[in-house]
């Protein structure tokens, strides 16, 4: 496990404000200072090499979370426990807030460039704080509290007559409560940020203490305020207070900043840097004072130190009491500023006198409800334990108890109207909700944010729940999977609107098997080109996703989707629309895996029926060349034989041969069409031949009409042998083996989905087209042998239709038979006149 953002919940960790400093480990706010200047050097060099315009604003610099978390997850494979990866996250977060900090210090984007950025960090820095107390609650319950629990077991309850110290360190120890209190201290003051404030003290060597009211006092004649002006006659410390006269009023100004300065250090949690800010400026009885709330302990009385017969220091106030009721009663006294009021009440338990200077921030005063509650619940023990006649405290401290419940409760009620707006945020819910371990209604909160207008939920803010609730999954504190699912699966739609495939995969696979389909074959649907497509479908292949389902789902939305035309409406005959291109394209997604080449024939014969119905014949010539040439050929050796292909497959197999053979016949007919119009023209002559014509033009004349009738031959010839081909082609689609022309082949049983296949709306479909089809290929196979001279082979065309076997007169209505036989009564006729029965016999007699 890697160092925690936070001191772990060791007893010299979890005391530092309690016990002695000298127990106490480096400054958590110095130590996360460090951390934070690791990278500072590369990122000012990478920098100054950017000397371009940074024409969004640092947007790019912010979106690079993006992938970023998603680099911090994936290393999660190999090893990475949970912790380690809400510290590799709050690193990201902290790289970025350096760089957007550096483009403001180099004035990138001018000065709406520098709002943008100032609004990008506040949210950054709030983010990085919650990822930090996220870190420091989750380790000490989920690790620490788990591994103390056989020591909880093995002790009976708190030992009598221990030290004060000792006493602490083992309240501490057993009562989790209190350490998380402790932990959220801890993180409030390593997130204090003093904002813009200016340094209340002036920059100067050591002084001292005040100096202009002992100069006044020691030079009455030259004093700087003249006569009347009453000061302090004496300079001990309680002076001002005593004589209720102030100070010189340059001291006064000083006192009161120095008296900010310091509560400002102990906010930070810095207690011993403000004892030095007292030394330095030679108020050293402030500094004493300051010492007075340490816990006593004298060493002397250990068994293994008393052999040494060396006396060792005493650490801590032995009379501690007697300087925490007096600390109370200057707290709650009028007669000093608020700092010092403040700076009393946050050692002595006096939540009004903090409660008066930090009324307006919600962490401040969290800060100063749990720094009382510690102080009470370590004040409670020790009078408990220790045998010590102690100075009792007022009732006012005792009766200053709450749960961490009613804290939030009060701070969500509190007059100044920013801590209320706060603790509505996201973000204050977000955390009040981690520090409460209530984890179930912090979801529940998402999930309504999600909920009411995900278009209102920046994509920082869904990247940063998503990534909440991964880890809560991961530690086990979701209790509702499907309410967790919607705020990830909103995460993967802002992705979406991104387009990077990896990070989308990644983050659907994470969700269950019915969204992980609708996800991301949303996202197959936006992606057009071919390797885009590769690149996605890799992706999802990568991620473990079902690729097959997904990129079915996906071509089955896109065919079946309902757009409106453009605003040229339908394109002309032999044209493709947008719309009906975008359908067959999306046949491109059952080409990459060869598992998929019956899904490929399914959904093309389903889009090659509609296109068919639409009398759509380019639409269809189109879809019908998305399936590979070899597509028999890939069934057969996908199944092993054709005897294993199964029933779906091997009834779509058999439609598109169907298919096949219909297109054939058209493209041959509509080439012998063509042939057949274009007969070659006769050579026209300049002017009527005449016997006064010379020898030369007679010749030319001739070579023309012999040309001609060469070209007519060959014309004739071309036709005929068309004419051939396409009646040989368009009775393969009349005489189409094993059941005729879109008939399914003979299967044992219908296909296990048969009801999700829509299977008999699909043969519903292929009546429909045979009843339409047929007819027409009758009625192309009559033109060409009538026009060929072939006209038994038209009376012959009667006996196909009527035939038992195949029986195709079945698909036609009154009027398409009625038409058919017209036109087979002009061929009789035809036969008639050429001395023959009307069947295309000789007459005998």
């Amino acid at each position: 496990m890697a160092d925690s953002p936070f001191p772990r919940s060791s007893r010299s960790g979890l005391l530092r404000t309690t016990l002695n400093s000298s127990m106490a480990p480096q400054n958590l706010s110095h130590s996360l200072l460090i951390l934070e200047k690791s990278n500072a050097e590369q990122n000012e060099r990478s920098l100054m090499e950017d000397t371009g315009d940074d024409l969004d604003r640092g947007k790019s610099r912010m979106d690079v979370l993006f992938p970023q978390f998603f680099d911090v997850l994936q290393a999660q494979g190999n090893g990475q426990e949970a912790f380690e990866v809400i510290q590799s996250l709050t690193q990201v977060c902290r790289g970025v807030v350096e760089q957007l900090e550096l483009e403001i210090d180099h004035g990138m984007g001018g000065e709406q460039g520098a709002r943008q950025r100032e609004s990008m960090l506040t949210w950054l820095r709030q983010e990085i704080n919650t990822w930090r107390l996220l870190h420091a609650l989750f380790y000490d319950r989920i690790l620490l509290q788990t591994d103390r629990q056989a020591d909880d077991e093995m002790q009976d309850g708190p030992t009598l007559g221990g030290s004060e110290k000792e006493v602490i360190q083992q309240l501490y120890a057993l009562n989790a409560t209190l350490r998380e209190y402790q932990l959220v201290v801890d993180w409030l003051e390593a997130c204090y940020d003093r904002g813009e404030q200016q340094n209340p003290l002036h920059a100067h060597d050591r002084m001292m203490a005040w100096e202009n009211t002992l100069f006044q006092l020691e030079n009455l004649q030259g004093a700087a305020f003249g006569k009347g002006h009453k000061i302090v006659t004496r300079l001990d410390p309680d002076a001002p207070v005593r004589e209720k006269r102030p100070l010189h009023a340059l001291d006064e100004e000083d006192n009161l900043r120095l008296s900010r300065a310091i509560f400002e250090l102990i906010r930070a949690g810095r207690v011993d840097d403000g004892l030095k800010l007292c030394k330095h400026f030679g108020q050293t009885w402030r500094a004493a004072i300051l010492e007075g709330w340490r816990l006593h302990e004298d060493p002397n009385f250990e068994q293994n130190v008393s052999v040494l017969h060396e006396k060792l220091p005493i650490e801590g106030n032995p009379r501690r009491d007697i300087w925490k009721r007096c600390a109370w009663m200057l707290a709650d006294s009028k007669n000093y500023d608020e700092y010092s009021r403040a700076t009393a009440g946050v050692f002595s338990g006096h939540l009004g006198s903090l409660k008066t200077l930090l009324h307006s921030n919600w962490h401040d005063l969290l800060w100063a409800h749990l720094k009382v509650q510690i102080d009470i619940r370590v004040e409670s023990e020790i009078r408990g334990c220790c045998l010590k006649n102690y100075q009792p405290m007022p009732d006012d401290y005792w009766n200053g108890r709450m749960t961490m419940e009613q804290i939030f409760e009060e701070l969500n009620v509190a007059k100044d109207a920013s801590v209320r707006d706060f603790a509505q945020s996201q973000l204050g819910i977000i955390q009040r909700h981690l520090i409460l371990d209530t984890c179930g209604e912090l979801i529940q909160h998402m999930v309504r944010w999600v909920e009411k207008d995900t278009s209102q939920q920046s994509p920082h803010q869904l990247r940063f729940m998503a990534h909440i609730v991964l880890f809560l999954r991961q530690i086990g504190r979701v209790e509702q999977e499907r309410q967790a699912e919607k705020i990830v699966a909103a995460y993967v739609e802002a992705l979406i609107a991104r387009g990077e495939p990896q990070l989308i995969a990644y983050y659907t696979a994470s969700l269950s098997n019915p969204l992980q389909v609708q996800l991301y074959s949303r996202f197959l649907e936006q992606v057009e080109q071919k390797r885009p497509r590769e690149l996605a479908v890799d992706a999802a292949l990568q991620a473990g996703l079902d690729v097959e389902q997904i990129t079915r789902v996906t071509v089955q939305n896109i065919r079946l989707a309902h757009q409106p035309l453009g605003e040229f409406g339908e394109p002309q005959s032999g044209e493709i629309s947008a719309i009906d291109q975008r359908k067959i394209s999306a046949l491109e997604w059952l080409i990459h895996l060869p598992e998929q080449r019956g899904e490929l024939l399914w959904q093309a014969n389903a889009m090659i029926r509609t296109y068919l119905a639409s009398s759509k014949v380019e639409c269809m010539r189109q879809t019908f060349r998305m399936v590979p040439a070899d597509i028999v050929q890939q069934l057969v050796s996908l199944y092993g034989s054709v005897d294993n292909i199964p029933p779906r497959e091997e009834c779509c197999l058999k439609e598109y041969l169907c298919y096949k053979a219909y297109l054939s016949g058209v493209d041959s007919f509509v080439e012998w069409n063509r042939l057949q119009q274009n007969r070659p023209k006769k050579p026209q002559t300049s002017h009527a031949a005449s016997s006064q014509d010379n020898f030369t033009e007679r010749m030319a004349s001739e070579r023309k009409e012999q040309a001609h009738r060469s070209e007519v031959v060959r014309w004739e010839h071309k036709v005929k042998e068309q004419a051939k081909q396409t009646i040989e082609l368009l009775y393969n689609v009349l005489m189409f083996p094993d059941k005729g022309w879109l008939v399914d082949p003979f299967i044992a049983k219908l296909p296990e989905n048969a009801v999700q296949l829509n299977w008999d709306h699909r043969l519903l479909q292929m009546e429909k087209l045979r009843s339409i089809c047929i007819p027409e290929i009758a009625l192309f196979l009559n033109e060409v042998m009538f026009k060929s001279g072939d006209f038994a082979g038209c009376v012959r065309l009667a006996d196909e239709i009527s035939s038992e076997n195949r029986q195709l007169y079945k698909v036609y209505t009154k009027h398409k038979l009625a038409e058919l036989l017209a036109k087979i009564a002009d061929a009789s006729l035809e036969l008639l006149n050429s001395k023959l029965d009307p069947w295309g016999y000789p007459i005998t007699t």
